[in-house]
C-alpha cells in the first residue's frame, strides 16, 4: 500500500494542489517500509490525481482539496483523507493506528498560487 501526504515543510499542506510535494510512504502491514519525496510537478487541473495514481498511490492525505481532484481520486478508487494537519510521519502513524478520520472538507473556491498563502 502507498500513502501520499501533500507536504509543505515536513507537515501536511493545507492545500493539496499547491503543496511543495508529496511524501509517499510504502506500507507493509502496519509498518512504514519506505518513504520518498516527490516534488510537486505543477498545479494543473486534473493532473496531480493522475500523477499520484501513476505512482501507485492508494491513499491521499491533505489539509484541503478541491472537488475536481476528489472526483478523480474517487474514480480511481483512491481513498481521500482531508482535514489533516501536523507532521507527515505522525499523521501516517495515526492513520495506520486507525486514529485518523477525514473531515470530508472540500475547497469550494479554486485558488491559484499565491492567493491562499501556499506556493
Amino acid at each position: 500500500m502507498k500513502i501520499a501526504v501533500a507536504t509543505e515543510n515536513g507537515a501536511v499542506s493545507a492545500h493539496f494542489g499547491h503543496c511543495e510535494g508529496f511524501t509517499v510512504y510504502e506500507v507493509e502491514g502496519k509498518e512504514i517500509a519506505n518513504k520518498v519525496f516527490l516534488q510537486n510537478p505543477g498545479h494543473k487541473p486534473g493532473f496531480l490525481p493522475n500523477y499520484l495514481n501513476d505512482n501507485g498511490v492508494n491513499i491521499i492525505i491533505a489539509g484541503g482539496m478541491g472537488a475536481g481532484a476528489i472526483e478523480i481520486f474517487n474514480q480511481k478508487n483512491i481513498e481521500i483523507i482531508t482535514g489533516a494537519s501536523g507532521k507527515t510521519d505522525d499523521i501516517v502513524k495515526k492513520y495506520l493506528e486507525g486514529r485518523l478520520t477525514s473531515s470530508a472538507s472540500v475547497c469550494r473556491q479554486h485558488m491559484h498560487a499565491g492567493e491562499c498563502g501556499e506556493h
